[in-house]
């Protein structure tokens, strides 16, 4: 024992009983159980205020979570079917209300909440959950205007996701009914409470994947409906669920949720928002009377502007009818022109006959038989001295006299010189009483032509 401190004893190498020992020492699991039989026992069940910290869903659906205030925490834990119940997503930084049962977590030796309800904490932390998630969506681009596309003029058919009990579907109903019968498919959800965001997600989403040409056709515009009541009824159209599915729709949306001073996240997501319910109706469809009407109107102004177009044209017509010249007036001077050329025409045929009948009155002596006779004699005389002339001119007359022409065998041109000949080659012997071939044979010296064939004339 140590004297400085009374009552302290050091520690021994090998634990050993002491004196006044009468329990033996337990484990770190029995102490837990005690004490987490005491946290149960002494405190049960609990109401907590506070801030969420760290919330965070496990993929078996459980929720771990921090409830904190300005200086102190607690751990806390939500099994699957207590979340799936909650009525909102919670956030951090949002202010709740937790009810459950305080107990402990041997494995980490830290106290806990286990929690089987969680509320906002008043309206105050609601609408504070409402900005921070439209701040988060508007971040995504979920509202962006220039995303909002145009609704069709004339839907054949609207999708209705609302309650099929109520007022809401009856006055929609009604009044499409009033203004333009039309197709309409009704998908029936809750609208508020345990699930009802799921279910309106469900249909939004359910809409959108139906075929066009399938035996539900699929709608050409969506309503999504609900009638008025407190941002807690209203909420589960603020869910990010079902704004998410709004905003992703293929198939433009109507957002219709409570009265005209109620809005909601889906009135942002949609592409276009009604005040009521009553107004989506009248938004979605024109009133087929005025409709019938604006037809018949904009017939009628076709028409007239038909007959003003053909009368407009017909005046301008007539007026240039009036301006233009008559068919005597524009033909007239051809038809002159035309009588002019004719008689002239007439009086140069009279000309040149009269021409052609003195020159042949003139040259007409020139074709009397004598005088014929007489020309055809000198061109008889002239014809015969020139054929005498030829005859002397023949070269083929001196081959009587025993001189002999010599030709090429190929280009019948007479050969004139021996360099011709040899050049030449084969050769056309011309006698007076016939023709002979020959060719020209070359021998050292001197060449001589060896005749081949004689040939007759």
């Amino acid at each position: 024992m140590d004297d400085r401190f009374p009552g302290f004893q050091s520690s021994r190498l090998v634990a050993e009983q002491q004196p006044g020992d009468n329990a033996a020492p337990e484990s770190v699991s029995e102490l837990a159980g005690r004490l987490k039989r005491m946290v149960e026992g002494e405190f049960g069940r609990v109401r907590l205020r506070g801030e969420i910290s760290g919330y965070k869903r496990a993929s078996s659906g459980h929720v771990y979570l921090c409830l904190k205030d300005d200086s102190a925490l607690i751990d806390g834990v939500m099994w699957r079917g207590s979340a799936g119940s909650l009525p909102f997503t919670p956030q951090d930084g949002v202010e709740v209300i937790a009810s459950g049962k305080l107990t402990t977590y041997p494995g980490r030796s830290r106290y806990q909440i286990v929690i089987d309800r969680m509320e906002l904490a008043g309206e105050g932390a609601l609408m504070a959950l409402l900005e921070k998630l439209k701040a988060k969506l508007a971040g995504e681009g979920l509202f962006d205007p220039a995303k909002k596309r145009r609704l069709p003029f004339l839907p054949r058919t609207i999708g209705i996701v609302t309650s099929p009990t109520g007022a809401v579907i009856r006055d929609i109903l009604h009044r499409l009914e009033d203004r333009c019968p039309t197709h309409v498919i009704v998908w029936p959800v809750k609208v508020q409470g345990e699930g009802s965001a799921a279910e309106i997600a469900r249909a939004v989403q359910g809409f959108g994947t139906l075929p066009e040409d399938g035996p539900v056709r699929r709608p050409d515009l969506l309503i999504v409906a609900r009638g008025g009541g407190s941002i807690e009824d209203l909420w589960s159209f603020n869910e990010e669920i079902v704004v998410r599915a709004v905003a992703a729709s293929p198939i433009p949306v109507i957002s219709a949720v409570g009265h005209e001073t109620d809005t909601t996240l889906c009135d942002h997501a949609a592409d276009l928002r009604a005040p009521t319910p009553t107004a989506a109706a009248e938004i979605a469809v024109p009133v087929r009377a005025e409709l019938a009407h604006n037809i018949a109107t904009l017939s009628l102004r076709t028409q007239r502007i038909v007959r003003r177009y053909h009368q407009r044209g017909s005046e301008q017509l007539a007026a240039l009818v009036r301006v233009m010249p008559r068919r005597d007036a524009l033909l007239g001077p051809q038809r002159q022109r035309l009588d002019d050329v004719a008689a002239r025409l007439s009086l140069a045929l009279e000309r040149r006959v009269a021409t052609a009948r003195r020159n042949l009155d003139r040259h007409g002596h020139a074709l009397r038989p004598a005088m014929l006779t007489q020309r055809l004699a000198q061109a008889r005389a002239q014809f015969e001295g020139t054929a005498r002339m030829l005859a002397q001119v023949d070269p083929d007359n001196l081959l009587q006299k025993g001189y002999v022409r010599v030709t090429a065998r190929t280009s019948g041109k007479t050969v004139t010189s021996a360099a011709e000949a040899r050049s030449a080659g084969a050769l056309q012997l011309h006698f007076g009483d016939g023709m002979l071939e020959a060719k020209v044979e070359r021998t050292p010296g001197r060449a001589y032509v060896e005749p081949t064939q004689p040939t007759l004339l």
